[in-house]
């Protein structure tokens, strides 16, 4: 998401004078450090609490009551899913009202910070130095981030997805606890698809909400009259194991070869590299 002059305005508060930008949720204010990460519908900032401890705190502009609506669906999981390895979402605010046409309004979700980064930040440190994680170090985090997922195929009163598993939404605690976060992809996880459009629809979904390199094939090329279930995320859940033994997805060298990365997923075409521990 780019932040216009209007999007930056609306999002910070100038508070008492002292040239410090600001940021409200819930009548406490934070101040602003910097911005630590950016997506197609967010932007994350590092912000200080009145406490003096640092925080994340994930804005979301909203230019519709159905973005509204979507947006606090995000905080609904976080406040319904407890587990350990699943981020705790410690307070939540919609600002403003989406009343016109041109009118904004921005869902602000405080988040804890985890200073060491998502397994991306890892793995890409390890890629640059070719050093490979400890074999028992990638089983450890791995049943960790296992059991993470199962807590969001058993939810109750219905399954739920993530349906953006990928190491980029893996934080990593002080404890080498790794903690899934972005909750802006799930949803129910088996939806039975009765049409062409609503098979049309998920594939749209799809698209612009799930990595490529960590998508599930019945995502790439959603069928009619089909179901589609939380088995997306065990696809992507296997697609991080390979990324933390070979710092990659294992469909990314199909796309640096120029090759299409729908058709690699589809034809399950996966190589071991031979020159690893």
């Amino acid at each position: 998401m780019r932040l216009s002059g209007f999007k930056f305005s609306f999002i910070l508060d100038m508070g008492c004078g002292c040239g410090k930008q600001m940021i409200d949720v819930n009548g406490k204010k934070y101040t602003m450090k910097t911005k630590i990460g950016e997506g197609g519908f967010s932007t994350v900032y590092l912000v200080y609490g009145p406490n003096r401890q640092y925080y994340a705190v994930k804005c979301i502009i909203c230019h519709s009551k159905e973005d509204e609506r979507i947006s606090m669906q995000e905080v609904e999981y976080y406040r319904a899913l407890k587990h350990p390895n699943l981020v705790e979402c410690l307070d939540a605010a919609l600002v403003g009202s989406c009343v016109g046409a041109r009118s904004a309004s921005e869902v602000r979700i405080l988040l804890p910070y985890y200073k060491r980064g998502t397994l991306q930040d890892e793995l890409m440190m390890r890629a640059k130095t070719n050093t490979y994680m400890p074999e028992e170090r990638v089983l450890k985090l791995f049943r960790q981030m296992c059991e993470g997922i199962q807590a969001i195929h058993s939810a109750k009163p219905f399954p739920l997805a993530h349906r953006d598993v990928k190491p980029a939404n893996v934080l990593l605690g002080d404890d080498d606890r790794p903690v899934w976060m972005d909750f802006g992809s799930m949803g129910k996880a088996r939806i039975e698809l009765k049409k062409s459009a609503d098979a049309r629809a998920l594939q749209d979904l799809a698209a612009e909400k799930c990595s490529m390199p960590y998508r599930a094939p019945e995502l790439f090329h959603v069928e009619s009259y089909s179901t589609v279930d939380e088995r997306v995320d065990i696809w992507s859940l296997g697609c991080c194991l390979y990324a933390m033994c070979y710092f990659h997805s294992p469909f990314e060298p199909a796309y640096e070869r120029g090759d299409s990365i729908a058709l690699a997923v589809l034809n399950g075409n996966i190589e071991l590299p031979e020159n690893s521990p």
